[in-house]
């Protein structure tokens, strides 16, 4: 069965939300000041993504919803598990004015969704919220490449959940096994798409390598010579 339609995930994946992090948690401590704790820029930052990555699993794993996690990142990386909610909500503001400020798509996004615009449909799947990945796609420019985002907080379930995928895909009308899934996590997305029926892609942007298992790509402009390889996925598409 040929593959139809590619499935993106967004973080990672085609924006450079890692950059765009770090740049505006960079201005944000520069205009509030280094918490207490931290001897270095450097070293708040890195205490920052670690603490990002706890709280986001403990999202994605329902223990929390998309606000708390938020506000218990702030609390933990500020050392004061007291603090209000709004106080919590304030101080995560003021963060995401620099954040969005440093937003960009990788170089190599647009250039292959529009190799692969006429051969395939497009969708999103991520584990975030409908309001926020909306308007981030919009602000980029590129909402308008994808006939359905479909997102965790809305559907009650996150990667690598199977109905998470399925709910994708029904989002497109088309059976898991005419879709491709791409996203940056070896597990959460490519295993995770694999097991749901999909064709799973892990876009390991960073060399790591590892995981024969998983199909790997390290670039986007891998991508469209991938997906229309009749030895990995098939008979070329015939979307179009």
């Amino acid at each position: 069965m040929p593959i139809r339609a590619v499935l993106w995930d967004i973080d990672d994946t085609i924006f450079d939300y890692a950059s765009a992090d770090r740049i505006g948690m960079s201005k944000h401590l520069e205009n509030e000041g280094l918490p207490d704790g931290y001897d270095t820029v450097g070293q708040a930052l890195v205490a920052w993504r670690a603490i990002t990555d706890v709280h986001w699993a403990r999202f994605a794993d329902g223990l929390t919803d998309f606000q708390g996690q938020r506000r218990d990142r702030v609390r933990e990386f500020l050392g004061r598990p007291g603090m209000s909610d709004a106080e919590a909500d304030e101080w995560f503001g003021r963060h995401v004015v620099h954040y969005e400020a440093a937003w960009s798509l990788f170089p190599d996004t647009v250039p292959v969704l529009d190799l692969l615009a006429h051969d395939y449909r497009h969708g999103i799947l991520s584990n975030s919220s409908l309001i926020n990945q909306e308007r981030k796609l919009r602000t980029l420019g590129v909402r308008d490449r994808f006939e359905a985002v479909v997102c965790a907080v809305e559907i009650g379930m996150s990667k690598p959940e199977a109905g998470a995928f399925l709910a994708a895909c029904e989002a497109l009308e088309l059976a898991p096994a005419e879709v491709a899934y791409v996203g940056d996590q070896p597990d959460i997305d490519a295993r995770g798409a694999v097991e749901a029926g999909l064709a799973g892609i892990w876009l390991d942007r960073q060399g790591l390598g590892g995981r024969p298992e998983l199909i790997r790509i390290t670039g986007l402009d891998e991508l469209p010579a991938l997906l229309r390889s009749d030895t990995r996925f098939g008979a070329p598409s015939t979307f179009g």
